[in-house]
């Protein structure tokens, strides 16, 4: 496995995503993810699957501390009035006293950052995380975070992909000691491309596996890649084997500049334009 470090804390820089998984088939995919090897598992209140996934990690027989837990605080739950409790409930499904890592799910306009982030903070000082972060924020609302609200963020989550740029947060992230958690990293395997054919049969390796390796080859980037399926959970563990060169990652990120999102709520921001 290969790592990020944030505040003295190793990241597993493959990780095992769980949106849409729900009941019994999240259950057993997180039981095989974690028999596969992950050690790095996102959940999040929306995903309705938080208890599965704390019973999957109970039931796994791996220590809790050897696995890096995340999960983030849906739009409902955002205000102080709110988060802690919502915290709290999310801890009891997920049968910890703690998670590793806590995200602010989107921006919500009507709350504003002056009010989430001291009571983000504040699970952090009290241990009921480890480390706190943002997901599908912009570059300036990092920026509100970071330097308005004096946040130490470890991360942002976003999608990211090859068909999908995100140099703004990118550049951010690396200039303030974070690192970019890519969600939907095979952009749901809709976006088929031919580079990535080519370097995937010059390696041997799968299309899915050439495109994660990408990822974690890149400096401070993460990926969570999600399946239900016992042979992708695998395939996408397999990544440690090989590596790609500096032109096979160069002619990947060249696709980037083709900035198919496919993950856009009528809530969410205004996203930063690659240059």
């Amino acid at each position: 496995m290969e790592f990020v470090q944030k505040s003295g804390i190793n990241i597993p820089k493959l990780g095992f995503g769980t949106w849409m998984l729900e009941g019994g088939v999240c259950l057993d995919a997180t039981h095989f993810a974690l028999k596969t090897g992950y050690r790095h598992i996102d959940t999040a209140q929306i995903y309705g699957n938080e208890a599965e996934v704390g019973q999957a990690i109970a039931e796994s027989g791996v220590a809790r501390q050897d696995i890096f837990l995340t999960t983030k605080i849906w739009r409902d739950n955002v205000s102080a009035k709110k988060l802690e409790d919502s915290l709290d409930e999310s801890l009891r499904k997920l049968r910890t006293d703690y998670v590793d890592l806590l995200l602010i799910h989107w921006p919500v306009d009507e709350v504003p950052l002056s009010d989430t982030i001291p009571a983000l903070k504040s699970m952090q000082e009290k241990g009921k995380t480890r480390l706190i972060g943002v997901s599908n924020f912009t570059v300036s609302q990092m920026a509100a975070c970071v330097d308005g609200l004096g946040a130490d963020l470890a991360t942002n989550q976003v999608e990211y992909h090859p068909y999908l740029s995100q140099e703004p947060v990118l550049d951010y992230a690396r200039a303030h000691d974070m690192f970019l958690t890519a969600y939907s990293p095979l952009g749901r395997m809709k976006l088929a491309d031919a580079t990535i054919r080519e370097i995937a049969q010059k390696h041997g390796k799968t299309e899915s596996q050439i495109i994660l390796r990408w990822h974690i080859q890149q400096p401070d980037v993460v990926a969570i890649p999600k399946s239900a399926t016992s042979a992708h959970i695998e395939s996408n563990f397999a990544l440690f084997d090989f590596a790609l060169t500096d032109e096979e990652m160069a002619r990947i990120t060249a696709l980037t500049k083709q900035n198919k999102r496919l993950i856009n709520p009528d809530f969410a921001p205004k996203w930063d334009a690659a240059a």
